[in-house]
């Protein structure tokens, strides 16, 4: 087998910071490769090299792709020769239908006029091919993010793919569309086409990688054969530099007193008013207890969280909620934080953190008053906080004043950790605390979790990766469209029975 692509001792520096040193990459003909490292290891730095987004000459080392140098001077000169780069943060316009934004820039045209009987025709084509069956006239923000995955995949089709680059595909996926997704790369493969998969969920890694290169600290540290019984623990092991015998740290808990109820909790949607998103949820929390809320993406766990901490989702929303056998007020998020309830949004790039200011600005955030006097804020309190946190939760930055921005995923959540934890919780929500980190950031949050529980705290852990929900919680409430539908102790709980308890409901 020939080889399509060929990366040779790719070397790019930032100022003060050498991101890559080195690297090599090598990927055959209609192979999956993956790419596996640590947040900051350096992936998606050397897939923005190879697509163009660094230009030939801001990197040293040499570039082959069809047995001949390239240097791509921007990412629309990669894609003219069929290298195509999916980002884990969809490029789609949501306003526009599907067939849109599959030709946006690449119009289908006669004398400068768009034929949208040859463009809809072609998009059926496209979609078609990659198990989409939905009108190419439906608006982009009218499917799920599962279904827009694909849609960006019918536009890198439409440009005459040869490699295809995949940037944490399925990390806003739940489980059957992970699997959908992953089975249509195996159809590209047969169909002669290549792919790049950058992923944390090593498990998908293993169910369709052909090869899978390690990066660690900007270099390559191994090249491994995936189809030789290589194991999930031989990749983490490469990635972080050690061995990690077991994937989540070592709890021992016995919950004490009841901490929080919620009864009979129903939420009707914020614009479709007469559709009720939540019905009638209850459940409870003990102190020193990690409970999960498993279900599949669509079930209601996110409305149900948001609409707890402040109503900040939802209307008509009524039900009861009592903190250490008191009823609470948690109809404003001021309210909810002066409660002792916390949330942390599965999305923290967007509603979690402010990314262009600090660390310390950040950290501080949502509990100005504790860094205030008579109104005045403390800059020196304020870093104060910032560097108890940095230490408390072992944020690694060499200042409490760099830009959230510049951080790895798994710095940026314990940031987002830090500032709700500075709120003062009784109660903490986690809504995919590890989305987009590696496994060895997965394990500093879960031992962070851990701590809080040790506290006395009550922890609230939403979460798709189901080994995650079993390998942390004391208890698992399953939740499917808006109902709760089972309860499971840490005893009873397998992926089978709460995935009975979904289809079954």
């Amino acid at each position: 087998m020939t080889h399509l692509l060929q990366m040779r001792d790719i070397t790019k520096t930032f100022p003060g910071v050498k991101a890559l040193d080195c690297v090599n990459l090598d990927v055959k003909d209609g192979e999956i490769h993956a790419v596996v490292g640590e947040n900051g290891a350096g992936k998606s730095t050397l897939m923005k090299v190879l697509s163009g987004v660094y230009p030939a000459g801001s990197y040293d080392g040499e570039i082959l792709f069809e047995g001949k140098t390239v240097r791509f001077r921007d990412i629309r000169d990669s894609e003219d020769r069929g290298i195509i780069i999916i980002h884990q943060e969809l490029a789609l316009i949501p306003q526009l239908s599907i067939a849109e934004n599959i030709f946006l820039g690449n119009e289908r045209a006669r004398r400068g006029v768009i034929d949208w009987h040859e463009t809809n025709r072609r998009t059926e084509e496209l979609l078609a091919k990659v198990g989409l069956n939905e009108p190419p006239t439906t608006k982009v923000d009218s499917i799920g993010v599962g279904k827009q995955q694909l849609v960006e995949i019918a536009k890198a089709l439409s440009k005459d793919v040869k490699l295809l680059i995949l940037d944490e595909p399925t990390a806003a996926l739940q489980e059957n569309d992970s699997r959908k997704l992953l089975d249509l790369m195996l159809e590209l493969k047969a169909q002669g086409v290549a792919c790049i998969i950058i992923s944390h969920k090593l498990n998908e890694v293993r169910y369709v990688a052909d090869t899978v290169t390690v990066i660690r600290d900007g270099m390559t540290v191994s090249t491994l054969d995936a189809k030789a019984g290589l194991s999930e623990d031989e990749i983490v092991r490469d990635m972080v530099g050690r061995d990690m015998t077991h994937r989540f740290p070592a709890h021992s808990r016995t919950p004490a007193d009841m901490l929080l109820e919620v009864e009979n909790w129903n939420v009707w949607h914020p614009e479709h008013t007469d559709r009720q998103v939540i019905h009638d949820a209850s459940f409870h929390v003990r102190a020193g207890e990690v409970i999960g809320i498993a279900g599949l993406m669509g079930s209601g766990r996110t409305e149900l969280a948001m609409s707890i901490f402040g109503h900040s989702y939802g209307r008509r929303i009524t039900g009861s909620i009592n903190l250490r056998g008191k009823p609470i007020d948690v109809s404003t998020v001021d309210r909810a934080i002066a409660s002792g309830v916390s949330y942390v949004t599965e999305d923290r790039k967007s509603l979690g953190l402010v990314l262009d200011e600090t660390i310390r600005f950040n950290t501080t955030l949502a509990n100005l008053d504790g860094v205030s006097s008579g109104g005045i804020l403390s800059r020196n309190e304020e870093t104060t906080i910032a560097e108890k946190y940095r230490e408390a939760l072992a944020i690694r930055t060499p200042s409490v004043f760099q830009k959230t921005v510049n951080l790895s995923g798994g710095n940026q959540q314990k940031v987002v950790l830090a500032k709700w934890l500075f709120t003062a919780p009784e109660v903490l929500i986690l809504d995919e605390p590890t989305r987009g980190i590696d496994v060895g950031a997965k394990y500093e949050i879960y031992t962070i979790i851990n701590d809080l529980a040790a506290d006395g705290k009550g922890v609230i852990m939403i979460s798709s990766e189901m080994p995650e929900l079993l390998g942390m919680c004391d208890r698992i409430y399953v939740m499917n469209e808006g109902v709760l539908v089972g309860e499971l102790t840490a005893a009873e709980a397998n992926q089978e029975r709460i995935m009975s308890l979904i289809v079954n409901k």
